[in-house]
């Protein structure tokens, strides 16, 4: 694994994106994992690590999270910027065309961009999130993003972490302790979440009593999609999930029983689904 940084332009100035990268760097063949509202590219360690024999695995940490810059004018926080950071990414990265994984706004982000004339995204797999989102789902998530809690321990910012991570599905103690070592860092009283607390500035901008809607991106996708779904999300309605199998692109659908929002992408079956995807190729490239 090896950490880097691309500098990125924003509306109001320069800001650095940080990545880390599995695999090897001379592989034409580049996967990009892109997390969660609040997450952070470390939560795809497993999973890069188990397709770094077969891809060039690069995830970033999307600007205001992880190791990423925070940006001053938190209205920037928007999707039109992250799309543009992810532009700029591959760009550095030298890659003509890369495969994506997507978790929530991760999948997001990969539907904006594979929606595209000319867009470089070959095959997307979207974990636990589609073209519809609901305003009740919307609510949720608004109640705990841009809290800045602060904890006395790294067992207590863990306790929080299981708490608000709940649907992420069975963890092992060793996955939970991961996870909460890349979502905290020390500060002067003890430990606080790795993101920008601005990001609910950002957020609560959004109009959150209407559902978003971004069905006109999916149908406009013209490569192969692999939709996730953790069969207790709140955030991909089940029936939301369904249509995506029948319109646009017509998603391959694969749901995860006991699992709400969002599969972590850690256990086996669900990495073997997505290897199984990304690397057998569909009917169209025969």
């Amino acid at each position: 694994m090896r950490e880097h940084v691309v500098q990125c332009m924003g509306p109001h100035g320069l800001h650095r994106m940080a990545y880390t990268e599995w695999g090897d760097p001379g592989n034409p063949r580049v996967l990009l994992c892109v997390h969660g509202l609040t997450r952070n590219g470390r939560d795809f360690d497993v999973l890069a690590q188990a397709l770094s024999g077969e891809y060039r695995v690069v995830c970033p940490d999307v600007v205001g999270r992880g190791r990423s810059d925070w940006l001053g004018v938190k209205s920037d926080y928007a999707f039109p910027l992250y799309v543009s950071d992810i532009i700029t990414l591959i760009a550095r990265l030298g890659a003509r065309h890369v495969d994506w994984v997507g978790t929530s706004m991760g999948g997001v982000i990969g539907m904006l961009l594979a929606g595209q004339p000319h867009t470089p995204v070959r095959r997307l797999v979207l974990n636990d999130v589609g073209p519809l989102i609901s305003a009740e789902a919307l609510r949720r998530i608004g109640r705990y993003i841009g809290r800045a809690p602060v904890f006395a321990t790294m067992d207590d910012a863990e306790d929080y972490l299981r708490q608000i991570g709940a649907g992420f599905g069975p963890l092992t103690d060793a996955q939970w302790r991961h996870l909460t070592r890349y979502s905290a860092h020390p500060v002067d009283k003890g430990y606080a979440l790795l993101y920008d607390p601005g990001l609910g500035e950002a957020f609560h901008l959004m109009p959150i009593l209407l559902d978003v809607d971004i069905w006109n991106a999916f149908e406009h996708i013209r490569h192969p999609v692999l939709a996730l779904r953790g069969a207790e999300s709140d955030v991909l309605a089940r029936a939301t999930w369904l249509a995506m199998g029948k319109r646009g692109p017509r998603a391959k659908l694969v749901e995860f029983p006991g699992i709400g929002h969002a599969p972590m992408l850690m256990a086996e079956d669900q990495i073997a689904v997505i290897r199984d995807f990304l690397l057998s190729p569909p009917a169209a490239d025969r």
